[in-house]
């Protein structure tokens, strides 16, 4: 075992403040795990558009530890939990630079972020992770739909300290530029089935003052409506006050968010939408963020509506970028399916493992 250190990581408040350095460290690591995860840099988020999520804590509680080895930041785990304090589930994560793997590292993170969720009676541990590809052995999720590699090391790094994998999700990848005459084919055809119930809006930034108790019951419902398998992933409530929070907090970051979304003409709500996080330079890829159609409003082709209908809108706000990324259930197929009519290849997958720690013996 190397010496090395781990510590709570203090958000610094802007570039400028102490510990922005760690900050950008941890930043860069982030963005060499998952690159070497998924095989491509498209994933790489800068330490500024990091920041104001991380500062941002009022509804969504996140914690951040990080290991260093001479000063250095080598490796960080994350903590996340949801504000109600009754709730027992923790989000946890741990990212190792490949140069310090197999160093009892990454094993002291896990230990120390599984502690704190003991101290919080939270006993439902949730993880998600890359598994690239590779030879041998497949894990099979228990919905039947995708695998991981068994023999890959965080696999059984997850395996050894009690975790199931419960979910695989897909990573793709659509290049840009788009063909025009596709994406105007795909709206066309999915405006006619939809019909005149349904209206297509777009805009930038935050959302417009009356929309926006639409779109937090929306953010509200990707909670419970998107598949999470054995997850059982509990609800996140969202409020108009949430969403306001939440946009004000991202308009300090050099990304900004394309919304398009589907106004149910008859009841005057919105019913869909779908977000595209757009970053500054023309030449970094876009994040395919959030989609959902409410579960009463499917069947209409709202989700290829809406998804071709806020590619137009890219194009026209922010030419240029070489691709979208987006992830996917792999039992989701029925979003995989306007995904892949729209162009999008695998890049990669992740497993989404489970623990569930009894209040007093063993992990099952």
């Amino acid at each position: 075992m190397s010496d090395f250190s781990i510590d709570e990581l203090v958000i610094p408040a802007t570039p400028r403040a102490p510990g922005w350095p760690s900050w950008e460290a941890v930043a860069a690591l982030r963005n060499v795990v998952e690159a070497e995860g998924f095989g491509t840099d498209d994933l790489e988020y800068s330490a500024a558009e990091l920041l104001p999520g991380w500062l941002n804590t009022t509804y969504d509680p996140k914690r951040m530890f990080v290991a260093r080895v001479d000063g250095t930041v080598v490796a960080r785990a994350t903590y996340e939990t949801l504000l109600d304090q009754g709730d027992n589930h923790a989000w946890l994560g741990v990212q190792v630079l490949p140069a310090w793997r197999r160093h009892g590292i990454g094993t002291a993170l896990a230990d120390r972020v599984e502690a704190l969720a003991a101290t919080e009676n939270r006993q439902e541990l949730i993880v998600y992770t890359v598994s690239a590809e590779a030879a041998g052995k497949r894990l099979a999720a228990p919905t039947g739909f995708g695998s991981v590699p068994r023999d890959n090391p965080e696999v059984r790094f997850l395996f050894a300290r009690g975790y199931r994998l419960e979910q695989v999700e897909r990573g793709s990848r659509l290049p840009l530029p788009a063909d025009d005459s596709v994406m105007h084919r795909f709206r066309a055809d999915a405006a006619a089935q939809a019909g005149r119930d349904y209206t297509v809006h777009c805009w930038s930034g935050g959302t417009p003052p009356h929309w926006r108790a639409d779109l937090a019951l929306l953010f509200t419902r990707m909670s419970t409506d998107a598949p999470t398998a054995g997850l059982e992933e509990p609800e996140d409530v969202w409020t108009a006050e949430r969403l306001v929070n939440e946009e004000t907090s991202r308009a300090a970051s050099p990304r900004r968010m394309l919304t398009a979304a589907a106004l149910h003409e008859p009841s005057g709500h919105l019913v869909a939408f779908t977000q595209l996080s757009v970053p500054a330079e023309s030449n970094r890829s876009v994040g395919q963020e959030d989609t959902l159609v409410l579960r009463e409003h499917r069947g209409h082709r709202l989700g290829m509506l809406l998804k071709s209908a806020n590619l137009e809108y890219l194009a026209q706000e922010s030419p240029g970028h070489p691709s979208v990324t987006t992830f996917n259930a792999e039992e989701n197929r029925h979003m995989l399916d306007v995904n892949e009519a729209l162009g999008f290849v695998p890049m990669g997958y992740e497993g989404a493992w489970k623990r569930v720690v009894p209040r007093s013996g063993p992990s099952k």
